[in-house]
């Protein structure tokens, strides 16, 4: 795979991969639908609980996202990869929109089950903060206009904001928080019934292959943008000089 490390040989490999993950995204999300539409009603939380099958792949994604971030920043800053923070770069508008999906989401789940569309306890708030973080990475990149700094900037910044992610992560279980702690992933096993976690899961693979080919396009379309960007400074330095002072008239 290093081999696709070079931005051409990466975008071919983009060309074949994008419709083929946006297909999978597509009929995944399509079959968790319908096992949503037949799965059980909780107990306690009614048809609501529902909105945890967008919930949960969001929250998910929002720090996979992010993670893959910090790994791309790496590669920009140690081994100075040609396509890392291409990567980083596109990752960020899609891990902001996962996280925002999953704060809109939280506050719908939790009017009718806390009884407040907000509050600020560790887990809901270390999510805003890594909203907020993705916010400051995109104003980021858009301040700085040579790619070069701005990768490098960018890098660090994010290497800094991802010790928010394990705090999103074990923030239940270091602090009392409302929010329930970890039912999927966790040692002992899930305990979410069966009836409700295969459509969960369908979801977020579904998710997952939907981020994949959005984040291959953005990808490509950076790396794109950039050699527009390169052929246009070739061209202006081509220019002639047309400000510059007029030849002398040579007397007859």
């Amino acid at each position: 795979m290093l081999r696709y490390a070079n931005p051409t040989l990466f975008l071919e490999l983009a060309r074949k991969l994008i419709p083929g993950f946006a297909t999978l995204g597509a009929v995944l999300i399509a079959v968790a639908l319908a096992l949503v539409a037949v799965s059980p009603a909780d107990y306690q939380q009614g048809e609501t609980v529902k909105i945890m099958y967008v919930h949960v792949p969001a929250a998910w994604l929002g720090m996979a996202c992010y993670s893959l971030m910090a790994l791309s920043a790496i590669g920009t800053l140690v081994w100075r990869h040609p396509l890392a923070d291409v990567s980083q770069k596109a990752a960020a508008p899609l891990g902001a929109a996962f996280t925002l999906l999953c704060l809109v989401t939280g506050s719908l789940w939790g009017k009718p089950m806390w009884g407040t569309w907000w509050v600020w306890d560790a887990r809901l708030t270390s999510v805003l903060v890594l909203f907020l973080m993705y916010c400051g990475v995109v104003a980021l990149w858009n301040a700085i206009e040579d790619p070069a700094r701005a990768a490098r900037a960018v890098a660090v910044l994010t290497l800094v904001g991802f010790i928010n992610i394990p705090i999103v992560k074990f923030s239940v279980d270091w602090w009392n928080t409302l929010h329930q702690p970890a039912s999927v992933l966790r040692m002992g096993g899930s305990t979410i019934d069966a009836s409700m976690l295969w459509p969960l899961l369908v979801m977020a693979a579904g998710f997952t292959c939907v981020f994949a080919a959005l984040h291959m396009a953005g990808m490509r379309n950076e790396i794109l943008r950039r050699r527009v960007r390169t052929l246009g400074l070739m061209a202006a330095q081509r220019e002639p000089d047309l400000g510059g002072a007029a030849p002398a008239l040579e007397h007859p």
